[in-house]
């Protein structure tokens, strides 16, 4: 069974407590459709879990067959740098879609952020390296399409409902190798 790599580190997106005791990892494209289907799924899991449960998320946009993908990855990237990852996250996924330059520069100023500077980072490609060094670690981890989830450090390639993820965790065994 493949296991994540790199295991999480301080570099990853992660919410939830350092030692928690359940570990999810969610490689995303926020333009794809089962990774849209998802969101909802992992947030009623992040909320039952509150307190049990860290959650990662890491870039795999699919570039070939969601031409936003990147972009919006970018776009997180530059959020995250102003401390604002899991906002844009979490807007990007609730917009159906909607992920031209426009709209992720109007989701940037929704959310408080400097709009003029996420449109010249999109434009300068200032945070690919980022989102590359996760698709390297998707594709090292042996992820091939998203969403794609890593329980304990572990891939995970069942159903991704809650009540199925939920037991995937809770019979786990906690392999965090967080660095």
């Amino acid at each position: 069974m493949p296991e994540l790599t790199p295991p999480l580190s301080a570099e990853d997106h992660v919410e939830g407590p350092d030692r928690a005791e359940f570990e999810l990892v969610m490689f995303g494209d926020f333009q794809c459709p089962y990774s849209a289907a998802a969101y909802p799924i992992v947030r009623r899991l992040r909320d039952r879990m509150a307190g049990k449960l860290i959650f990662a998320f890491r870039h795999f946009p699919l570039r070939e067959i969601h031409p936003d993908a990147q972009r919006a990855a970018e776009a997180a990237e530059a959020a995250a740098a102003k401390g604002a990852f899991w906002q844009m996250h979490d807007r990007m996924y609730e917009a159906g879609g909607a992920l031209s330059s426009d709209d992720l520069i109007a989701y940037a100023a929704e959310l408080g952020l400097d709009a003029e500077r996420l449109a010249a980072e999109l434009g300068s490609a200032t945070h690919r390296p980022r989102v590359q060094r996760d698709l390297d670690s998707g594709a090292a981890s042996g992820v091939s399409g998203t969403p794609g989830f890593f329980v304990g450090g572990r891939f995970y390639g069942e159903s991704f409902d809650v009540q199925s993820l939920t037991a995937a965790l809770e019979t786990s065994p906690l392999s965090r190798r967080r660095q």
